[in-house]
């Protein structure tokens, strides 16, 4: 390899590592609505669930379309093979050419179509796929919904995941400081060497378990970033704490008497009841007569209406109305009504099982949000209680007035009180996450 390729190359690796670090430590503050903002800005199921219906409102464009006038234009050219002119001979008198052979010819039709009435076909088909595009639009409010939600889930994720590993921090110090005592205390002959096992042996699960908990805010992190949208390698940084003192929610009646007038999976299945209803008409509109205007315009060489015919452009015109009618298709129009009837009685029933499944959610999540209120004042006085016990029984040790045992104890209630407490305000920032959800917020 030549000096300057093997430059290059060291240039090359050299950009690539540089620019490794920079996305490996590319760092990002977010509070949960900061959060939600960049995950619905960057989310492709949701831009995809909004291509739904932007393709349902051109569907609808489309369809009321077809009750407008169309014109259409038609325009070509043929060669002809030579034949004999038509003639007539008069005795006496010669030969005459009736027609003559135009062996070019150019046609150029202009139709004007207008549907008068149609059996309510054109109004079924623009009513069903109105309702359609409703309910592709509530089925997108959904989607947000749920991402919003996810979202929710994996910020209050992190922050348990920060909050434990926050935890498991205080508590090696805790220990180190503890195992320092004791050495203290052997030294003087106050504590046995097996005491002093016991503490670091303590220190060492303590440690393996903070390793769990970095990896732990690791894959929290990569989780989030995944929900987010953006690079698996951004750190984020929590701005956001849980707290308990802004949610207020009416008694469970009139949650769900919400829940069900304004969750987006009932208006959604409302359009497609009436979406259905609407095919039921479409699929009648066979047993009616059709009836339609058509006009046309012809500028042609030469006009077949043009007698004699001549090798020259003639304009002519005609409008009339057509009438077409069904009149025996074996039952057709009989089997393709039940059918549509039959998928409106199933429409009608998905809405049932909606709401019934909506009133059974909302109570749930009003119950689990009920009850991590009560969890959090339990587990804030356990932490108050363990912080208290824990200062006593370090006072004591180091005194040489109790065992590494009971060190050890005090320590492991302490840090089970600290993340029974993480946990407790988290599940309830989840829960009435979930309470919002599903009464439609």
């Amino acid at each position: 390899m030549t000096r300057s390729k093997f430059n290059f190359t060291l240039i090359l690796l050299t950009v690539f590592v540089l620019s490794v670090k920079v996305t490996a430590q590319e760092k990002l503050s977010l509070t949960v609505d900061q959060a939600i903002e960049i995950g619905l800005q960057n989310s492709k199921l949701l831009h995809s669930s909004l291509m739904k219906v932007k393709s349902a409102e051109a569907k609808v464009r489309e369809v009321n379309a077809m009750r407008l006038p169309s014109l259409k234009l038609n325009a070509g050219y043929r060669r002809l093979s030579p034949i004999n002119p038509f003639s007539v001979t008069i005795p006496g008198m010669g030969t005459f050419n009736i027609s003559n052979v135009i062996l070019d010819n150019y046609s150029a039709q202009l139709t004007l179509f207008q549907p008068i009435f149609t059996g309510f076909r054109l109004l079924g088909n623009s009513e069903m796929n109105e309702q359609l595009s409703n309910a592709a639009n509530e089925d997108y409010n959904k989607d947000k919904s749920e991402l919003i939600f996810n979202i929710k889930n994996a910020y209050w994720g992190l922050f348990k995941a920060t909050q434990f590993k926050k935890v498991m921090d205080e508590t090696v110090d805790q220990i180190k400081a503890h195992v320092a005592d004791a050495k203290n205390l052997e030294n003087v002959g106050m504590t046995t060497t097996n005491d002093v096992l016991k503490i670091e042996v303590q220190l060492s699960n303590t440690l393996y378990q903070q390793v769990d908990a970095e990896n732990s805010v690791r894959l929290a992190e990569v989780a989030l970033c995944n929900t987010l949208g953006i690079s698996l390698g951004t750190q984020i940084e929590i701005l956001s704490s849980a707290n308990m003192s802004t949610a207020q929610f009416d008694e469970i009646n009139k949650l769900v008497s919400d829940a069900i007038t304004k969750r987006s999976e009932v208006l959604a299945a409302d359009s497609r009841i009436k979406a259905t209803e609407a095919g039921v008409t479409l699929a009648k509109s066979s047993w009616y007569p059709q009836l339609s205007v058509v006009g046309n315009y012809y500028y042609s060489r030469p006009n077949q209406r043009i007698m004699p015919t001549k090798d020259q452009f003639d304009a002519t015109w005609d409008v009339g109305v057509n009438l077409s009618m069904n009149v025996w298709d074996w039952l057709t129009t009989k089997h393709q009504t039940d059918q549509a009837e039959a998928q409106l009685s199933q429409a009608v029933d998905a809405m049932g099982m909606i709401k019934d499944g909506i009133a059974l959610e909302v109570t749930q999540n009003y119950l689990s949000f009920s009850q991590t209120k009560r969890k959090i004042e339990i587990a804030e006085l356990s932490v108050k209680q363990a912080d208290e016990n824990m200062r006593m029984t370090a006072d004591k040790f180091k005194n040489g007035l109790a065992t590494s045992s009971e060190v050890i104890d005090a320590e492991t209630a302490q840090k089970t009180a600290k993340v029974n407490y993480t946990n407790s305000i988290v599940d309830y920032e989840l829960a009435k996450a979930r309470l919002d959800k599903s009464i439609g917020k």
